[in-house]
């Protein structure tokens, strides 16, 4: 929220917030970005009457002083995620990153890979990227990459937030039983990915992980978009690995693409970096650019 919130301002709206418990590094942000954050939830916060009310899903349910306020005034209201696809997402080319792991980390290496290309993507991303400094922004291009999240979207409306994101280009990184307060079992997790699919023009692309099984399923039930796997015979692969993950060679379809020398560890960074080098592409960037890239990614700032 405090991403979108920074997105409403650059646009032009007069932002201002309430929360709990709020701490770095998104209170630093909003601090520095201007935006007046409230502590606590109270009707008095809505005087003067806001033009709208976005609504977040973490902590705001019936009950919330705030909220109920919204509601017994008559104000207008949406969920953060139906903001985003209304007011920011509508004609942009939209690069979602989804899964149950990796989004923050991946959704930070695309939008890098972007901008190092010159495209000066929009983005927003559950952290905060090294290379960026901020969560969010508008960018100047026809690009934007968002964290593509499937945890419902607020109290009122309980499709994942991704449902209103309609992505041009999808990365779907793996897929867990997770998220067990909303979630009942894995396939009610796969029916949601598989609205996500099902949204993916034909024009389009889904990068896929070719070694999860759950993944695979959820692809099965009906997929209408061209897929690229990623750690798979047929498409994405990194050999020569050095052992901690911190160099390896780019191959798509047995043909080398380049050698990426970066500051990550790790096989799971190592696959995130497929990924992301495949849903650039996609987006018009060479892999020997995204190799360079990626040979400068900062990392990512996280709640830990």
């Amino acid at each position: 929220m405090g991403g979108v919130a920074a997105l409403a301002q650059a646009q032009g709206f007069r932002v201002t917030g309430s929360d709990r418990n709020v701490y770095p590094p998104m209170s630093a942000q909003l601090a520095s970005l201007g935006i007046q954050l409230m502590e606590g939830y109270a009707a008095d916060h809505l005087d003067p009457p806001p033009d709208q009310v976005v609504i977040g899903n973490a902590g705001i349910a019936r009950g919330n002083p705030e909220l109920e306020a919204v509601l017994d005034g008559g104000f207008d209201y949406l969920s953060g995620a139906e903001w985003l696809g209304k007011h920011v997402l509508r004609d942009r080319w939209v690069l979602g990153v989804a899964g149950t792991h990796g989004k923050t980390t991946t959704a930070s290496m695309l939008a890098w890979i972007l901008e190092y290309a010159g495209l000066e993507p929009g983005f927003l991303i559950g952290g905060v990227p090294g290379n960026f400094e901020v969560s969010a922004r508008l960018g100047g291009g026809s690009f934007f990459v968002i964290e593509a999240d499937e945890y419902d979207t607020s109290y009122f409306d309980r499709r994942s937030k991704f449902a209103h994101y309609r992505p041009k280009t999808l990365i779907f990184n793996n897929l867990e039983y997770d998220h067990a307060d909303i979630f009942p079992d894995l396939a009610a997790i796969q029916h949601q990915f598989h609205q996500l699919v099902r949204s993916v023009p034909g024009s389009g692309l889904i990068v896929a992980n070719g070694t999860d099984a759950n993944v695979a399923a959820t692809l099965e039930r009906g997929c209408w978009t061209p897929v690229e796997a990623f750690l798979d015979d047929a498409g994405w692969q990194a050999a020569n690995a050095a052992a901690d993950g911190s160099a390896f060679d780019v191959a798509f379809n047995g043909e080398a693409l380049g050698r990426v020398e970066w500051k990550l560890i790790g096989a799971h960074n190592v696959a995130n970096a497929l990924a992301a080098m495949a849903a650039a592409r996609h987006a018009g960037v060479p892999p020997a650019t995204a190799a360079a890239a990626l040979g400068e990614f900062a990392g990512v700032k996280r709640r830990m």
